[in-house]
């Protein structure tokens, strides 16, 4: 017989319970670093940071998804996913810097729906890329 920590259903709400932890942290870190609050803006029907969240939710729980595929610990797995978090949160910062004409945060804020739009892709597709080297 298994013990508890090797039951399956157990793993799955352990690695279920520390995503949905490193997700909430993880964003509050992005609403840190923007200029901007995410749930406000949300609130207030600003379709360009709702699609730039979204594709941070979808690229960090996606990291974590390559992690939990390649480690068999949680600890392996939180680690990966945190190197990913770290390489997804310097991929927004290249992307900053990569459109000196304007200020990402600044047509995100004002529901630039082309920006937030981009924004989603580059999350998500760094996601993949991020992912496939973890």
């Amino acid at each position: 017989m298994k013990g508890f920590w090797e039951n399956e259903l157990v793993q799955i709400a352990a690695y279920y319970s520390v995503v949905v932890l490193c997700i909430i942290v993880f964003l509050t870190i992005f609403e840190l670093v923007t200029r901007y609050k995410n749930w406000e803006e949300i609130q207030n029907g600003n379709m360009a940071v709702a699609m730039a969240t979204g594709g941070k939710i979808f690229g960090i729980a996606n990291i974590f998804r390559f992690s939990i595929n390649q480690h068999d610990s949680l600890l392996e797995m939180m680690g990966s996913g945190l190197f990913g978090f770290i390489l997804l949160l310097l991929g927004y910062f290249i992307y900053e810097f990569m459109t000196p004409k304007f200020r990402i945060d600044e047509e995100i804020q004002k529901d630039n729906r082309a920006v937030g739009f981009i924004s989603l892709v580059i999350s998500v597709g760094l996601s993949f890329v991020i992912g496939a080297g973890i």
